[in-house]
């Protein structure tokens, strides 16, 4: 079994130009890569393999280009990575699960530096450091954060708002499940006016209607509406923003306060559905929401990208295999808010402005989250994801 875990790091200047030169290389070859495939499918050759394609590296291109080998002077294994990166994104893009992949842009989505372990004495730790291959010992942040005796196989070192993360990927034994006794279910709505809505009565608010979240949004506009200057500045002066002195460090500021939001918004999350999958239940039923369609309404767009369901449900399942707990999905067009969880009659016309549902053939009148609530917990006809 195997455990991922993120940790910050304390870099030394020259381990810094190390991690920015590899993750550099990774993003050129990302691209070449793309570029190859899309020069062969034109020629009307098959689909070249990351295997293939680094032998081509290694054969033609690198031999034909003698200003290009800085590409060597980073870890072979980074650079085998982003060809491999590369071929997931095409198998995904002809499986239909993806778009055609795009070129990595300098300072946005960029690839993580990726180490492997080669030696046993890779990845060594102790309680304050750790030892990457080409790197060396590197300071963490968190003290004693890695678990004794861990098997680590990997690592990749991602840069986010002037901050280094090391992600591992670590060998653990397999957790022994308890036979699961509960008889007992949940179902949770998910939704912008409260997060989440158990049927046991449970609300979780939501979190970016907090003051905290609404004063670093506004923190954000001003930041956003100064480096925007900046942009315009330049254009009209022609001048490249580079030579703007300032230009990085508004950027900086904007990107310290995104990060700032969203380790909020996951640590909120994180708590939510931990303690939700705490209590003992045999199952948790969720609703297949099609978040893709649902921002297609200019009014509610930004609000529902803000809330993060589909990394709840993420969350959810992981917590779920975890703790053994069965995790059902609904289908995306089954009528949860429009279904009476007293006397099972469905509510064609009901808006979305319609908070109180108000049954015609009961008279039943609920809140409209909690009754869908209800019914899903209810549902018989789902798909088990964990």
């Amino acid at each position: 079994m195997y455990k991922a875990l993120k940790i910050e790091l304390k870099l030394t200047n020259e381990q810094k130009i190390q991690v920015n030169k590899t993750i550099g290389v990774e993003r050129f070859i990302y691209n070449e890569y793309i570029k190859y495939n899309q020069e062969q499918y034109k020629l009307g050759n098959k689909f070249v393999s990351a295997n293939d394609f680094s032998k081509y590296i290694n054969n033609v291109y690198l031999p034909n280009n003698p200003d290009k080998k800085w590409i060597k002077d980073v870890s072979s294994k980074s650079v085998k990575q982003a060809m491999t990166y590369g071929e997931q994104a095409f198998k995904r893009f002809f499986k239909g699960l993806s778009s055609f992949p795009v070129f990595k842009k300098k300072g946005k989505n960029e690839l993580g530096a990726y180490f492997v372990k080669n030696n046993k004495t890779d990845f060594e730790f102790y309680r304050h450091k750790i030892k990457i291959p080409t790197l060396k010992f590197v300071r963490v942040k968190e003290y004693g954060y890695i678990p004794k005796n861990a098997n680590i196989k990997s690592g990749t070192i991602t840069k986010i708002a002037d901050k280094y993360f090391l992600s591992l990927i670590i060998e653990v034994k397999d957790i022994v499940k308890t036979e699961n006794t509960s008889t007992k279910g949940l179902g949770i709505d998910l939704g912008i006016k409260d997060t989440a809505i158990c049927s046991d009565g449970k609300v979780f608010k939501n979190i970016n209607k907090t003051i905290k979240i609404k004063k670093l949004k506004k923190k954000l506009k001003r930041e956003q509406r100064k480096m925007s200057r900046s942009i315009e500045y330049s254009k009209s002066k022609k001048i490249k923003l580079k030579e703007l002195k300032n230009f990085n460090k508004k950027k900086l500021k904007v990107q310290k306060i995104f990060y700032r939001l969203n380790c909020i918004r996951d640590d909120y999350n994180n708590k939510m559905v931990n303690e939700i999958t705490r209590a003992k239940l045999k199952y948790i039923t969720i609703e297949d929401l099609k978040v893709s369609n649902m921002i297609k309404n200019k009014h509610l767009s930004k609000a529902i990208q803000e809330q993060n369901f589909y990394a709840i449900r993420t969350k959810l399942i992981n917590k779920c295999k975890e703790r053994n707990i069965e995790l059902r999905l609904v289908d995306t067009f089954y009528p949860s808010s429009k279904t009476c969880s007293c006397c099972g009659s469905v509510k064609k016309d009901l808006k979305l402005n319609d908070r109180i549902y108000k049954c015609c053939n009961c008279g039943l009148e609920i809140d409209r989250d909690y009754n869908a609530s209800i019914n899903l917990e209810k549902a018989k006809v789902y798909k088990i994801i964990a």
